[in-house]
């Protein structure tokens, strides 16, 4: 994609999709989005350990108009003081407004308690419908609540008439378009203030995110009379006004393009890798966050430099860093091998290895986003056989030989890495085969399976205790410890 030259100014300038849908805004909605958001065209999205203050701040700096807090455990933040002061309460700045806190869960009296103690710190509330990583799916929230409307009207209902303070909801569509229309109108019609629209599927992620569907976004920005935001595919400044033009929505949010390069919205098209590391960790001094948060910064802002095998020794320090002395001098080392090349000093040559740095638009220090390679193809699954006729760089079939397959019982299901391992040791004992179950002769307990009486240890116990008896077994000794106690009152009597 080619970058555009024209300037921030300019680009912030243009005109607005002549596609209005503010006549039809209920009254409150129209004042919240003019007045208290003021007509937010840039948003940052809420990013887990990402969209902390520092990040934040620098957004703005770079024409951000909107920013969200990153994804907050309603529960936790509920019940937990520390995670509260940390995540909001502890550093304050009034220039970071507008401001939504997002907030995830499925418990509509705890994101009520949650939405109260941080309504004095931001804008809105936002609930996460989105988020498709499997702690979504076995915390039950996010994209996973995607089918339960009557929960999630609950709890838009309940927040905006408990706490009075705007709500807006992050979703993802459905396969079905009709269905994601349907989706958005409940949400409105619950008192959703917002919403923000996923171009992708729940399926759609990690290696299999592709390309996120604006056709989707325009027909929700249709079918609803609130502010609709679009989120996904925003690479360049370009791309945004590209989004408006095609969806007619109020504004666009980015994450991952804003991750790689904080002056998206900018106009700024050539900006220095380090110059902005620079920047951002100035202001971690003000705005004091975790050592991980600005670790995963850097490795985004530095993510073409460090896939360099030059740098892989930088890329080695920056990945065990310890301190924040550590990421400075990190930058500082970049800086050092390339700054000649902005500076007119050298010509820039890209490297043979990777090839990807010679397919970039601009140099690798420059900020630019990073595409994810699309998927390779899979072979058919299967247990045994040879290569499948499939492209060069997909994976072989599990060879696992006929001898291991017999002793898998039936119905067993396993994954390829186990079947890997059992494939490379097919003699070990993988513990596949259960022993059958006997029964107690006394009871319906499982025996003892090395009871010398062929009982549960409860019955063996009793019959050693009524009979004199032992159990190496169960390690009952009744017969040895009353023959040793007879036999010390015998000497006993024998000395007296």
């Amino acid at each position: 994609m080619e970058v555009d030259g024209d300037e921030g100014d300019e680009k912030r300038s243009l005109p607005r999709d002549p596609r209005s849908f503010r006549d039809k805004y209920p009254p409150e909605v129209r004042d919240w989005w003019e007045k208290v958001l003021k007509d937010p065209r840039h948003i940052v999205a809420p990013m887990v350990d990402a969209s902390e203050l520092a990040w934040r701040m620098l957004s703005r700096r770079y024409q951000a108009d909107l920013c969200f807090t990153p994804m907050l455990h309603s529960r936790i933040f509920s019940e937990n003081v520390t995670y509260q002061t940390e995540n909001l309460y502890k550093d304050v700045d009034p220039a970071d407004r507008p401001l939504i806190v997002q907030f995830c869960g499925n418990n509509p009296d705890v994101l009520v308690k949650a939405a109260a103690l941080a309504k004095p710190y931001c804008d809105g509330i936002d609930i996460n419908l989105g988020c498709p990583q499997r702690i979504a799916k076995n915390g039950h929230y996010g994209a996973f609540l995607m089918e339960e409307w009557d929960l999630i009207a609950t709890m838009v209902r309940r927040i905006r008439e408990e706490v009075c303070i705007p709500v807006s909801c992050k979703i993802r569509i459905f396969p079905d378009v009709k269905k994601t229309i349907q989706y958005a109108q409940a949400l409105e019609k619950a008192g959703c203030y917002m919403l923000t629209v996923h171009g992708r599927t729940r399926e759609q992620k990690g290696m299999d995110t592709g390309i996120a569907d604006w056709s989707y976004v325009k027909a929700v920005r249709n079918s609803v009379n609130i502010p609709v935001v679009a989120n996904g595919n925003i690479q360049y400044l370009p791309d945004v006004t590209k989004c408006i033009s095609e969806t007619g929505v109020e504004g666009v949010m980015s994450a991952e393009g804003n991750l790689h390069n904080p002056t998206i919205f900018s106009g700024n098209n050539h900006p220095i890798t380090w110059e902005l590391g620079l920047e951002y960790l100035d202001l971690v001094k003000k705005y004091p966050c975790p050592l991980s948060f600005a670790r995963g910064h850097l490795f985004k802002i530095y993510h073409h430099l460090l896939t360099i095998p030059e740098n892989s020794d930088i890329r080695q320090s920056l990945g065990s860093s310890s301190s924040f002395d550590i990421l400075l001098q990190v930058t500082l080392d970049l800086k050092a091998r390339y700054e000649k090349y902005t500076t007119g000093q050298a010509k820039w040559i890209p490297p043979l290895d990777p090839p990807e740095i010679a397919k970039l638009p601009l140099p690798p220090y420059i900020c630019q986003p990073y595409v994810r390679p699309p998927k390779k193809p899979q072979p058919d699954p299967g247990l045994s056989g040879d290569l499948c006729n499939s492209p060069v760089g997909s994976k072989r079939k599990l060879i696992i030989p006929d001898s291991l397959l017999a002793s898998i019982p039936s119905g067993t299901k396993l994954s390829n890495n186990k079947l890997k391992k059992m494939s490379k040791k097919p003699n070990k004992n993988w513990g596949l085969q259960k022993n059958p179950v006997i029964l107690c002769l006394n009871c319906v307990n499982p025996r003892g399976l090395t009871c010398d009486f062929t009982l549960c240890r409860r019955c063996c116990r009793a019959k050693c205790y009524s009979d004199t008896l032992d159990c190496k077994g169960h390690k009952t000794f009744i017969r040895q410890h009353r023959e040793s106690s007879k036999s010390s009152f015998e000497r006993l009597d024998d000395e007296s």
